[in-house]
């Protein structure tokens, strides 16, 4: 390692068995398989990934297995920038790793097998990695001690935590982050971000009511995204309003990894540059609409220089359409 890294993700870093199915089958229904391919993903990785391409210093805390996926993983892991000293191998586990069903319109559905990941728990060297950063990134597929851990430097005020729910409850049930644990880091985080099915399986409702929720349990600063709708965004600044940004439009590929994008973003922009509210929150939501215009999670994971430009453009074409937000 040298120096410290700007992000320390938290979390999985996995191999993706894609397939591109002919839709996404109901309870006792079919679909059948046109292509098929393999490409790396997990919360953790994607993100660590997405702010060393953006141009910071990044690494990753995650235990793989003793395997093939664990080898591939790593050297991809290098190849991207991401420091890997804290990246740790079990002969006791496989690797995890997922399998992502994607239709022709891009929507997709994620089976994962539990494997080493589920059981990460943080050393004492990894609480130091993790007091080095700018920032610490854990979502809700981390383990529930290691989320607990996490919330608990945050409140001693030796980390700054960026956490992302990822999930609806139900799918982290007994494996991953619980509700008790999320109840207790809300007031300690620095960055709030959940999708509207976690937000919906956490508080029951979604949109602007679960904003005023979020804030009424602390929450300082937080990014709720809806998907082709865009995001809402805010902080606990005075008269500070809430921010409805708009989803980039874009011909979408495959949605897997816009959220992980999305939160790269908010990182690089929000709290690592210290941009506004509405530059953060157009930047975040271009990267992630951009991500989803190439198949995987990472296909669309772009530089700086090339998502800036596509919020220019944006910006351009709505005020020729006369639609830029007032």
């Amino acid at each position: 390692m040298t120096g410290s890294p700007a992000i320390v993700s938290v979390g999985s870093a996995l191999l993706d068995e894609q397939y591109l199915v002919s839709n996404l089958p109901r309870p006792d229904a079919g679909a059948f398989v046109r292509e098929e391919s393999v490409a790396f993903g997990g919360v953790a990785a994607n993100v660590a990934v997405a702010v060393s391409r953006l141009g910071h210093t990044s690494g990753i805390v995650a235990r793989l297995g003793n395997d093939d996926i664990a080898e591939m993983v790593t050297s991809d892991l290098h190849e991207e920038g991401v420091e890997i000293d804290r990246l740790r191998r079990s002969d006791d586990e496989r690797s995890t790793y997922c399998m992502v069903f994607r239709d022709p319109d891009g929507e997709r559905t994620i089976v994962t097998r539990s494997g080493a990941a589920s059981a990460l728990r943080l050393t004492d060297d990894d609480v130091s990695y993790l007091r080095s950063a700018d920032v610490v990134f854990a979502n809700g597929f981390c383990p529930d001690d290691v989320t607990r851990t996490v919330s608990r430097l945050a409140a001693e005020g030796t980390i700054r935590l960026a956490f992302d729910l990822a999930s609806p409850l139900d799918a982290l049930a007994g494996r991953a982050t619980s509700r008790e644990t999320v109840d207790g880091l809300l007031s300690e985080v620095s960055l709030f971000v959940a999708n509207e099915a976690s937000i919906r399986s956490y508080l029951g409702t979604d949109g602007r009511d679960a904003v005023e929720r979020l804030r009424h349990r602390g929450v300082r600063r937080g990014a709720l995204t809806q998907g082709e709708d865009g995001a809402l965004l805010w902080t606990d600044e005075p008269d500070s309003a809430v921010v409805d940004v708009p989803a980039l439009d874009v011909d979408v590929v495959d949605t897997t990894g816009a959220g992980d994008a999305f939160v790269a973003g908010l990182l690089h922009r929000w709290l690592l540059e210290g941009d506004s509210l509405q530059s953060a929150a157009e930047f975040a939501t271009a990267g992630a609409g951009y991500n989803c215009t190439e198949p995987g999670a990472r296909g669309g994971m772009v530089s700086e220089k090339r998502i800036a430009r596509l919020v220019r453009d944006e910006l351009q074409q709505r005020r020729d359409t006369g639609t830029q937000d007032s």
